[in-house]
This record gives structure tokens, C-alpha cells and sequence, in this order.
């Protein structure tokens, strides 16, 4: 069944969109169980971070005073972002690098345990508007190996100086297993001098597969978040 397909099993029902800045967001392992996913183990992707068919999402205006920052490499994490844009009408970054993961699990696996190992994250390959206008940032990535997820940590090395002094909204995708120290690596990343000048929201954590059947938690969440804005 497809999405768009399961969208209408239910009508009347609270239901998720799947465009993300009029481009269709496709998604690999929705609607799939949990041992038919492997908890995430053999997810594939379309081989370009998401943009096989689209171009990275960028939507930035000047009034807005949240933006969300996402890296995804099958969907699921750019799909979550696309229903905190929708429920806050937040500006949308996408984080791309400049050689994507490739579409097989196995390969990307050998490539972030190398990435990991070495400390050598990947290249990023995009444009960073000046951040200062943000008060709040949602910065949105999948758990890898029960931490953050190299691209994300890249943004973080190189831009993290203009998230001081920031609201900052965790959200993730992950196996079933939960955020691991993903969180606690990001916060450390964001210190000066050994001392957190942000205040932090509670993670939004979803497992990959059900996104699509999270849209309380997800828009109880976002309001939480956007109450203190």
C-alpha cells in the first residue's frame, strides 16, 4: 500500500500530507512491523539524502522567528519535519552533504562506521542564511548507532556558533530504540567554554516506520514547543 493510499484508509480521520514545500515526500518503511523493518536494519533509501526527485527543501522568509534544520536519509525524519513546518509555519533548512549515503543499508553502514571511527564527517554541501533572526530552532535528524547521525553532527561542527543564546527543539527517528545519547552529544556540541548558553525542549523521538500515526504526539509536542517561543 502506498501513502498516498493508506492517507484515505480512514476517512474523517487525522491524516499527514506527504509534501514538504509542494515536493512529495517519500518514505520507505511506513506502515511497516517492526521485525519487517528490523527495527530500522535494511532501510533503504532513493541514494540521495531524499532528493533523488527533489530539491533540498529551503523555505526561509524574514519574519519568521523558528526555523527547522533537518538531515534525512530515507524520509522518515524529513516527513516529521514536515509536520512541525505545518504546525508552526517555522522556515525549513535541509542539511545535505555533498556525497550522499547510498541507497543500501549495508554501504551506508560501512560508510558512517568509517565516519564514526575516524572522526571524518561528512562535507556539506549547502547554503546557511544568517541565523540570528531565530529564536527557536528545531534541529531534526535519524539516531545512528544510538547517537546523532554524522551529517547533523557536521552541521553542528560548523554552525553551531550561530545557535547560542537559542530555544533549541530536538526531534528525531529512530529503530525502537530509543534516542540514545543523541541529545546530550548535540547539547555538548553547543557549549562554550564548558557552559550551555540555550535553553532545551524534550525530544520528540518517533520510531521510523510510524510517523505517519504519530500526529498527536507530534502536534502536542510542536505546541508545547511554540507555547514558549
Amino acid at each position: 500500500m502506498t501513502f498516498k493510499e493508506r492517507m484515505n484508509v480512514e476517512a474523517g480521520s487525522a491524516v499527514m500530507d506527504n509534501q514538504i514545500s509542494g515536493q512529495p515526500v517519500t518514505v520507505y518503511q511506513l506502515g511497516k512491523t517492526a521485525s519487517a523493518w528490523r527495527h530500522g536494519a535494511g532501510t533503504s533509501s532513493d541514494g540521495m539524502d531524499t532528493n533523488a526527485s527533489n530539491q533540498p527543501t529551503r523555505r526561509l522568509t524574514k519574519q519568521a522567528r523558528s526555523i527547522i534544520i533537518y538531515f534525512s536519509r530515507s524520509g522518515s525524519t524529513e516527513l516529521l519535519a514536515k509536520q512541525i513546518a505545518k504546525e508552526t509555519q517555522a522556515d525549513i533548512l535541509e542539511i545535505v552533504v555533498k556525497e550522499p549515503y547510498d541507497s543500501n543499508y549495508q554501504q551506508t553502514l560501512a560508510r558512517a562506521n568509517s565516519e564514526r571511527e575516524t572522526a571524518n564527517y561528512p562535507e556539506l554541501n549547502m547554503q546557511v542564511p544568517d541565523l540570528s533572526q531565530y529564536q527557536t530552532v528545531y534541529l531534526g535528524y535519524p539516531v545512528w548507532a544510538m547517537t546523532l547521525s554524522h551529517p547533523m553532527t557536521a552541521f553542528l561542527i560548523q554552525y553551531g556558533s550561530q545557535l547560542q543564546h537559542k530555544q533549541i527543539a530536538p526531534f528525531m527517528t529512530e529503530g525502537g530504540y530509543g534516542q540514545g545519547d543523541s541529545v546530550e552529544r548535540l547539547k555538548g556540541m553547543l557549549k562554550v567554554d564548558g557552559r550551555s548558553t540555550n535553553r532545551y525542549e524534550s525530544a520528540l523521538v518517533i520510531d521510523g516506520n510510524k510517523v505517519d500515526r504519530e500526529i498527536k504526539q507530534i502536534n502536542q509536542w510542536t505546541s508545547r514547543v511554540t507555547q514558549r517561543d
